[in-house]
């Protein structure tokens, strides 16, 4: 059992052997919420988008193949989710379309008023207060752009409060929460849909 939650606890920071297991199917097993929530994304020129809390890389990959123009960066905690990444993007790396960084969404070292676009998925969980590290996302987009936040917990299933005795730091925030928070960090336009039979939430605010 102390093996089980020190494996679940690498969701919010993979480190070691046991954060490169997790990793190891952090992509796919993300794969089917993140698809659901990219199709709430509205039609967007997107110059330039960044991902936070980008894990393993795919999500920063689905967007560089829905914006064919824009340059993307992908930003985590963790420099094995980093690393990660890295390899997962490495031929639009190297085309000089995608930029991985290790960073802390509760300070970002990004110039402000960037970004069309903000992408969080999975990853809002683990942040140190959620209006400083959204207040933080609102900084970094240009006026007008948008940001996507997709959980597959809407904070009130069971299986998302009861990671939270599992996992360290972890909270399971509902859309009403989120909402606030956003709206709190400057955000002027917040909406949230609910998955018709899961507990998946994705919320769509705009600067």
């Amino acid at each position: 059992m102390a093996l089980l939650r020190k494996f679940f606890n690498q969701t919010r920071k993979p480190e070691g052997f046991l954060g490169k297991l997790m990793l190891s199917g952090m992509n796919s097993g993300h794969a089917k919420l993140a698809d659901w929530g990219f199709e709430h994304l509205p039609e967007l020129t997107v110059s330039q988008a960044v991902d936070l809390g980008c894990g393993g890389g795919r999500n920063a990959g689905e967007l560089l193949k829905k914006y064919p123009a824009a340059h993307v960066t992908a930003i985590d905690y963790s420099a094995l989710c980093v690393e990660k990444a890295k390899a997962y993007n490495r031929a639009m790396i190297a085309a000089g379309r995608c930029t991985v960084q290790q960073g802390n969404v509760a300070e970002l070292s990004i110039p402000g008023e960037s970004f069309d676009l903000a992408t969080a998925f999975e990853t809002v969980y683990f942040w140190p207060g959620l209006e400083k590290c959204f207040a933080e996302a609102a900084k970094v987009l240009k006026p007008g752009g948008v940001f996507l936040i997709c959980n597959e917990s809407d904070g009130t299933d069971p299986t998302g409060t009861k990671f939270e005795s599992i996992i360290e730091g972890m909270k399971s925030y509902t859309a009403q929460e989120i909402e606030a928070a956003l709206k709190a960090a400057g955000f002027s336009q917040v909406e949230i849909d609910h998955h018709p039979t899961k507990p998946w939430i994705a919320v769509l605010a705009k600067k």
